[in-house]
């Protein structure tokens, strides 16, 4: 019997990947883990072979599994006179922002390790296979959308640091609308790996071509930072809502035990008397983020012995591990054999640092302020980084559902406000990806426009320090969410971030 299966992702080429492999007969890793690949050519400013991520896994009638290959940071520190290492503005229209990139920002990089370890584990398809749409997409060209173009445009600074990365994504021009962009190195290097798996990037040519740059321009990794590197695998941490075990990213990273404490918070209140937006439902939607955004924030005294633990455990997970915040894409996938993943990546916003003759940007984590509360260049050595990144899956005795979200700090609230939507109000997944959503941080409360007026009216009275959107829009997350009830797939691509939801016949 030909497995069939469904995925929502930020890009319709990303999503056109994973089909392909549900085509070839391949399971659900087989399909997130072609998205993965394809996103790094089509999503170029959201992920990278040069970055990391989180994959949250759960074989058929089996126990989840997160697979964390996200950033590490290098093993010493250089000098700070030594290091690349400098600000750059991004411009987002009503508002700037400033960035540090620079080969100084780069951490040691972990996709294309979790790609093939993962691959390993999971996969049934050859690596060949599963690489080739996204060789196909770097070889041929993919046409820039809005939504990419848009980006590029923010980030422009970045994307023209350095006459390599110019000379790739078009300098003034920058892959505007429209554009045929094309990555023939990237493509070359994905056929490399298809023939060596990880070995060259971690061991090998590229390894060294790696080191050589950091040492060269300024950055931190040696050959041991790649040597080193491994994939980790974790329990993820779990938790009962409302009939449902809702699986997500554990310690070191804080964003899913951030939702495990809305959750249990949320779990208190008696929502099925509450409509969905009415005055009640959203006062309790805000007053769980403003809890949960204190107990980030701050830590706070707790009455309850569950929230006691799970505020223990956040303050553990970002004890001693630096917490990267930045952007990000989401894929999500389930087949009809019941396998289920979701996957989150990052690439920061991108160092403007290309590895030489290969087509891939490297990250610039390191340059990330939170994960330098005591100033630039001083983060801790050898150790994973910590991130808000929450690949999220959740079950029941008849439901699969697999989600998570791009949208840095953002993000965690964009995940239990779908999660919720679905569960408690019964929504189809579109009606819960596309629902307007609000996020409460440092004192401000944002609300996307949707509510009914009076609902509205009365969170602007009781949070006088408020933005009221004039649109749905990307800072409110992108939560790409698959369900199957064990006949049908059903699920939905998060507008605010391009996203696309298909599944095979």
């Amino acid at each position: 019997m030909r497995i069939k299966g469904a995925v929502a992702a930020g890009h319709p080429k990303t999503a056109e990947a994973a089909i392909r492999m549900f085509e070839l007969g391949g399971n659900a890793f087989d399909a997130v883990l072609a998205a993965l690949a394809a996103a790094c050519v089509v999503e170029p400013v959201l992920t990278s072979l040069g970055g990391g991520g989180f994959l949250l896994a759960r074989k058929r009638g089996g126990d989840p599994l997160l697979y964390d290959f996200f950033v590490q940071t290098p093993q010493q520190r250089r000098l700070t006179e030594e290091c690349e290492f400098y600000p750059v503005i991004a411009d987002f229209g009503s508002a700037q922002q400033e960035f540090h990139i620079g080969a100084g920002s780069i951490a040691t990089p972990g996709t294309v390790r979790g790609l093939v370890h993962c691959h390993h584990k999971l996969g049934s398809l050859p690596l060949r296979e599963i690489l080739d749409p996204a060789i196909e997409y770097a070889s041929a060209g993919v046409e820039v959308n809005a939504l990419q173009a848009y980006i590029f445009s923010i980030v422009a600074p970045i994307y023209r640091a350095t006459p390599p990365a110019a000379a790739l994504y078009g300098g003034e021009a920058l892959c505007g609308e429209g554009t045929l962009f094309h990555q023939p190195e990237l493509a070359d290097t994905l056929h490399w790996l298809a023939a060596e798996e990880d070995t060259p990037f971690y061991h090998g040519e590229l390894a060294q071509r790696l080191v050589t740059h950091c040492t060269e321009r300024g950055g931190h990794l040696r050959h041991t930072d790649l040597a080193a590197y491994g994939v980790i695998e974790r329990a993820p941490l779990l938790h009962r809502y409302r009939g449902y075990q809702v699986a997500t990213n554990p310690a070191p990273s804080s964003g899913g035990t951030l939702i495990n404490f809305a959750l249990a918070a949320l779990g208190n209140q008696d929502l099925g008397s509450m409509a969905f937006g009415d005055v009640p439902h959203l006062k309790t939607l805000a007053h769980v983020m403003a809890h949960t955004n204190v107990a980030r924030q701050d830590g706070i005294i707790v009455r309850s012995q569950h929230h006691r633990e799970l505020l223990e455990e956040y303050l553990a997970t970002i004890s001693g591990h630096p917490v990267n915040n930045r952007g990000t894409t989401h894929i999500s996938a389930i087949d009809s054999t019941g396998n289920s993943a979701a996957l989150t990546l990052s690439n920061g916003e991108g160092s403007g640092e290309l590895l030489p003759s290969t087509g891939i940007m490297l990250n610039n984590m390191l340059g990330e302020e939170d994960l330098n509360p005591e100033g630039f260049n001083r983060w801790p050595c050898d150790v994973r980084v910590s991130s808000m990144m929450a690949p999220t899956l959740a079950e029941d005795d008849r439901h699969l559902i697999a989600l998570g979200s791009g949208g840095s700090n953002r993000l965690r609230t964009a995940i239990l406000q779908t999660l919720s939507n679905l569960v408690d109000f019964g929504m189809s997944p579109t009606e819960a990806v596309e629902a307007p959503r609000i996020h409460f941080e440092r004192g401000r409360l944002d609300i996307e426009p949707g509510f009914p007026t009076t609902a509205i009216d009365a969170l602007r009275a009781h949070y006088p320090n408020h933005q009221l959107w004039s649109n749905h829009n990307l800072f409110f997350g992108g939560t790409h969410t698959v369900c199957w009830n064990g006949k049908t797939f059903s699920g939905a691509g998060d507008p605010r971030r391009g996203g696309v939801f298909v599944h095979t016949d």
